[in-house]
């Protein structure tokens, strides 16, 4: 299950403190806290190894009877051209327009349809348009809208009547076949840390987070990750859990553990 911890209200267009990488031990502190109000009231850390251990690279904490790791992967290269088109054409929209809707909307775009030469102010009004007229009335799921009136692109629509308002923009990434290998080398790298810990008695967790709101989420994270282990979790790792920390303030962590296959 997903869910955000805590979740108020979000506005699309980031502040700059909102953009900044989160500390390992605050992600930590979150996921910790997290797991508190979902089953576990007496978590809490009693140890930071890496800080305490100056001499090896050591996991980042022990809670109760828990060994956790946490690692961040990147989804491509010199991104900072692209998103800042995509915010001319989207970024902070939500806050332009009169009524917020009343309802979850996602909206994903191809992550080449924002290009030089199109009228980006008249790409603005006219999502704002149809966010207004239109969204109201389509129903719960997944939907995909061609020749919207002044959208020269796809947008691919996920409406949820039932979850927190809020308006989400994102783009699917690119193309990028490396995604796997680098999740493998990484994560094998962490295992090895987990390893020793599980050899203790210890259950390992291996918390993976992204902050990149445009282009990763967590099936795009899961797949990669199934791709890179298609039969089973790293070795020396118990559970796999993703950490989305695109909005600081909203954080939404995702079990993976059920869906990698033993």
């Amino acid at each position: 299950m997903r869910h955000r911890f805590p979740a108020p209200q979000l506005s699309v267009g980031q502040p700059e403190d909102e953009i900044q990488n989160m500390k390992d031990s605050d992600l930590i502190d979150a996921f910790i806290a997290y797991l508190r109000m979902n089953g576990h009231p007496d978590l809490f850390v009693e140890l930071r190894p890496d800080e305490k251990n100056r001499h090896t690279a050591d996991i980042d904490a022990i809670a109760g009877k828990y060994a956790i790791e946490h690692t961040s992967i990147d989804t491509v290269p010199n991104q900072r051209r692209d998103s800042d088109w995509f915010v001319k054409a989207a970024g902070g929209l939500e806050n332009e327009l009169k009524n917020i809707p009343h309802f979850r909307l996602k909206i994903v775009l191809e992550y080449d349809a924002i290009t030089t030469g199109q009228n980006w102010s008249q790409i603005r009004d006219s999502l704002k348009n149809w966010i207004t007229e239109e969204a109201p009335d389509i129903v719960d799921g997944h939907h995909i809208f061609k020749d919207i009136p002044g959208i020269p692109f796809s947008l691919h629509i996920m409406k949820a009547s039932d979850r927190d308002p809020r308006i989400i923009f994102g783009r699917f990434s690119p193309a990028d076949e490396t995604l796997p290998d680098r999740i493998f080398e990484q994560f094998e790298r962490k295992a090895q840390k987990l390893s020793k810990y599980r050899d203790k008695g210890f259950t390992t967790i291996l918390l993976v987070e992204s902050d990149d709101l445009a282009l990763m989420d967590d099936i795009l994270m899961l797949e990669s990750i199934k791709t890179a282990y298609p039969k089973e979790l790293p070795g020396g790792v118990d559970k796999l859990w993703f950490a989305d920390t695109s909005i600081k303030s909203a954080i939404e962590f995702v079990d993976f553990t059920p869906h990698i296959e033993k």
